[in-house]
């Protein structure tokens, strides 16, 4: 078992099954909030058993599978069991699933009583190394991920043993922010993944690509610099998933190609062949059909890294060395024709 710090205030522990104490030590906490989704319900119950066993009260709370999960919709209808349970200030939201989970329970706890202590237990492959960690909460509306609020979790738990039992589509969503996370910021961690693709050693590529979000998450926490690199692929890709019915890595996978061939053309970056041939080989798709140019576009522009100058992506000049470009519609399409449009 491993652990590192995030922000210094999130402890990750990477390891096999749960730990004896599962949340971290808080001693006015009397109540436990456990959001969780249907293919995780029973890890959620395993979590609920053990803190029961330490006398704090604990209510498990299902969401909707997915994106369904994260609407101001649902975020009320928690809050309205919260409230009938009687969360207090001192108490507890736990996470127990994939991103979606943890994204709402994450902005659910930020804004419960003006915050209160969330803890994410991961059950994806993409939510263990991306979405549970690094603070950034969020519900979809008018976009992707437009509501949110930053709120770090004070413990994040990734069980090896869970990851290695997940259907093959939820490893192939959970390599792409894998591969992402090399490309970022660990040239080996890239070769890997390009030459193993899914059958990439977990307990290596896990820890690793954590690394690479914490080092991003410790330099720039609200993500008013080099933190925003870790949306390579994102800008193009949150477009085509909230457009489409492609889950997040598919869609990750297509806006990688993209940015990289936007790269290719205003940077010079010399390896689009290779992150084509990398998202290939994981079972991705590398072209879109079916999708509405307009509509696509349209989203892309609504992307929260747009400031005054314009639509910044994140690019790169080589593998290792993102960086943060204005781009304009030309360019766009340009990656979008890349994918096939």
């Amino acid at each position: 078992m491993s652990s590192l710090t995030v922000a210094q205030r999130t402890e990750v522990i990477i390891g096999t099954g749960l730990p004896s104490e599962p949340l971290p030590d808080n001693t006015g906490r009397t109540r436990v909030a456990i959001l969780t989704q249907p293919a995780a319900t029973s890890i959620a119950v395993q979590v609920a058993s053990r803190l029961g066993s330490s006398d704090l009260v604990t209510e498990v709370i299902g969401l909707p599978d997915r994106e369904e999960a994260k609407t101001l919709d649902v975020a009320a209808s928690v809050y309205s069991a919260l409230a009938r349970f009687g969360l207090s200030r001192y108490d507890t939201v736990v996470g127990v699933g994939g991103g979606t989970v943890t994204d709402l329970a994450g902005f659910v706890a930020g804004t419960w009583l003006r915050g209160v202590e969330v803890v994410h237990f991961p059950t994806t492959l993409l939510g263990a190394v991306d979405a549970s960690i690094g603070g950034k909460t969020g519900v979809n509306l008018a976009g992707k991920n437009l509501v949110g609020v930053f709120w770090h979790p004070t413990r994040v738990v990734i069980d090896l043993d869970q990851l290695r039992t997940l259907p093959t589509f939820l490893i192939r969503e959970g390599m792409a922010e894998v591969y992402k996370a090399g490309l970022l910021g660990d040239r080996e961690l890239a070769g890997i993944i390009a030459e193993r693709g899914l059958y990439a050693p977990l307990d290596e590529v896990v820890e690793r690509a954590v690394r690479v979000k914490a080092t991003h998450v410790d330099a720039d926490e609200a993500e008013l610099g080099v933190r925003a690199h870790l949306n390579f692929g994102h800008t193009i890709g949150h477009g085509i998933e909230y457009a489409s019915a492609l889950s997040h890595g598919e869609s990750v996978g297509l806006g990688m190609i993209a940015a990289s061939a936007i790269s290719e053309k205003l940077l010079g970056f010399a390896h689009t062949e290779s992150v084509v041939s990398t998202v290939e080989t994981m079972g991705l798709p590398t072209r879109a059909s079916g999708l509405d140019l307009t509509r696509v576009l349209d989203l892309t522009g609504r992307d929260k890294k747009r400031d005054a100058g314009g639509l910044r992506m994140v690019l790169l000049e080589d593998i290792e060395k993102p960086v943060m470009r204005h781009v304009d519609q030309s360019d766009v399409e340009h990656g979008l024709s890349a994918i096939g449009f």
